[in-house]
């Protein structure tokens, strides 16, 4: 078997193979090695330059003993994929679930979440979206601190468990999103850096910045591109939601999002099947989602906060940090039919101008995910409290109904869809107790910014804070279940609520009312505590949260925290 690694200002390189040691050849930057005696399940590792500590591979497949311990040989060919029928799901029209396989089900494994994939077939999921799988330290993380960037968590279940629950996935008619973080390495565990310069002299908000468009980049982006090809080509997902993309520093002449997007587009035509790129952002700038023709980066969407701010902020009434600007119904007017509130507008959080405007003729809404709920908007509040912890049950509906209904591709985070009210806190478990204190401590100053003490923010290496994140699935709430399930039914079989044309969208407000007008549909939500009559010249319900709910030839009228759709 050949092994070859890149190194390119090393002088010596050992290859141990099992119990062999053998010397390394250098070739142009790559140092190359044949051991006749290995094979699938062989551990191996590097030495460099003489040193006596034996580092993991940057591109393992493996990594049984964790990112401290030596990979592991692992064949792609040896599993036997049965999900020969699988088509793909494409983006336009999809509702995507997103979940964390540790804490989804008790086992918190791949396996585990195969068990519940029925359930998400029958709610109406057509993507399920993994927060990160690739391998971070310790044994349970949200997974943003990953360091082995093409190896699957073995805790988890190792990549057999996620060829097994892709393949089941498919097999149910559901595709599967990676969460793939190429922003920074976790703070422990990044042995790449040793072995060549994949970090610039820049950073971001959580250490170096990758090296894109420095001396020797070419390979550095080579590694990044190789390790997303291989979720889609390798374990047959079908899209990569790629962390934070506004980190990724790049002044060269192709950006790497846009270089990714090509080698996609051309993996998508091998395979036969959509593959869809989605990028977090924080720019408010639709550049990332035009085609490549017409100059952009041609990625198929990106997550729009903005949508998020001004549900949340509107319906929970928050105003403080980045909701200062969001909340009102001219905000959620403008988001809805433009898709970003800052668009070339003052941010007072920023305190600059933000954004540019979304060409709404040309720009379809379904590029936009959008949610009430996910990980980093119930995560990075101090207790982890999801909406249930502040909402009536009437609001939670309403927000459901304006979700659902809109003309973006919503994102429900997992427990949403049926009332959970476990928290989802930021917990990890790293071995090193420096590393470990520092976290914590980095946590509570974070947030006593904000006015919380610190005893009211959990620690994060404390197993409870683990525990209480897990999903309690007998505590249900069947009626917002079957609401969800409605919804997304009707918005599969009603064109006029999948529509994702944002120039056929208009939303009228008054006084705690809201009418949103699309196409064939009327959504009409009063957020108020009071009953309104609203003029509509309507003649029939399709949907309602709440039974006394009343049209007329003439008027609608709506109970307190209710919405309907006409």
């Amino acid at each position: 078997m050949d092994f070859r690694v890149w190194a390119p200002s090393a002088r010596r390189v050992v290859l141990h193979s099992g119990t062999r040691q053998i010397p390394m050849t250098a070739d142009d930057q790559w140092w190359t090695a044949e051991d006749p005696h290995a094979g699938h399940g062989t551990d191996y590792g590097f030495s460099l330059d003489g040193a006596d500590q034996v580092l993991p591979d940057p591109r393992s497949r493996r990594q049984p003993e964790g990112v401290h311990g030596r990979s592991r040989v692992y064949d792609h060919d040896r599993y036997t994929w049965g999900d020969g029928a699988w088509t793909g799901r494409q983006l336009a029209g999809s509702v995507i679930y997103e979940l964390h396989v540790g804490t989804f089900t008790p086992s918190g494994t791949f396996d585990g979440a195969i068990e519940r994939l029925p359930y998400l077939r029958d709610l109406g999921v057509d993507l399920i979206e993994l927060l990160p799988v690739n391998t971070f330290n310790g044994e349970h993380n949200w997974g943003y601190d990953g360091v082995g960037w093409h190896a699957v968590q073995e805790s988890y279940g190792g990549p057999d468990g996620l060829k097994r629950f892709v393949d089941a996935a498919h097999q149910a008619g559901i595709g599967v999103i990676i969460d793939a973080v190429y922003n920074h390495f976790g703070p422990s565990g990044a042995y790449t850096p040793q072995f060549g310069p994949y970090l610039s002299q820049g950073a971001n908000t959580w250490g170096r910045s990758l090296n894109l468009d420095e001396a020797d980049s070419g390979e550095v982006r080579r590694f990044i591109i190789d390790s997303a090809l291989q979720w889609l080509r390798d374990y047959h997902c079908d899209g990569l939601r790629l962390d934070a993309v506004h980190a990724l520093v790049d002044r060269g002449a192709t950006h790497l999002l846009e270089a990714l997007a090509v080698e996609v587009d051309a993996l998508s035509a091998a395979v036969g099947r959509p593959l869809t790129l989605i990028a977090e952002s924080d720019l408010n700038d639709a550049r990332l989602i035009t085609a490549r023709e017409a100059g952009g980066y041609g990625l198929q969407a990106q997550w729009d906060d903005d949508v998020h701010h001004a549900l949340h902020a509107m319906l929970t009434g928050e105003r403080q940090g980045y909701y200062g600007d969001f909340g009102s119904a001219e905000c959620f007017k403008t988001v809805w039919e433009q898709a970003f509130y800052h668009a070339g507008t003052w941010s007072t959080f920023r305190r600059r101008i933000h954004g540019r405007p979304v060409d709404r003729s040309r720009i379809p809404g379904y590029r936009f995910v959008v949610c009430l709920q996910n990980h980093d908007q119930i995560g990075n509040r101090a207790v982890g409290d999801r909406l249930t912890a502040t909402l009536s049950p009437g609001l939670l509906r309403v927000g459901a109904t304006l979700l659902l209904t809109s003309p973006f591709t919503p994102m429900l985070f997992m427990g949403e869809e049926f009332g959970a009210r476990t928290p989802w806190q930021f917990f990890t478990s790293h071995p090193e107790p420096e590393l470990a204190a520092a976290v914590g401590k980095g946590r509570r100053e974070e947030f006593a910014e904000h006015g919380w003490s610190s005893e009211e923010v959990p620690d994060p290496q404390d197993p409870e804070t683990f525990s209480r994140s897990h999903l309690d699935w007998a505590a249900q709430d069947p009626d917002l279940l079957q609401l969800y399930r409605r919804l997304i039914a009707l918005r599969k079989t009603h064109e006029g609520l999948a529509d994702p044309r944002l120039d056929q969208v208009h939303v009228v407000h008054d006084d705690g009312v809201l009418l949103i007008r699309r196409g064939d549909r009327t959504v009409v939500a009063n957020l108020t505590q009071h009953p309104r009559t609203i003029p509509l010249g309507a003649d029939c319900f399709l949907f309602t949260t709440d039974e006394a709910a009343v049209v007329q030839s003439d008027s609608l009228t709506l109970p307190a925290e209710s919405a309907a759709i006409l």
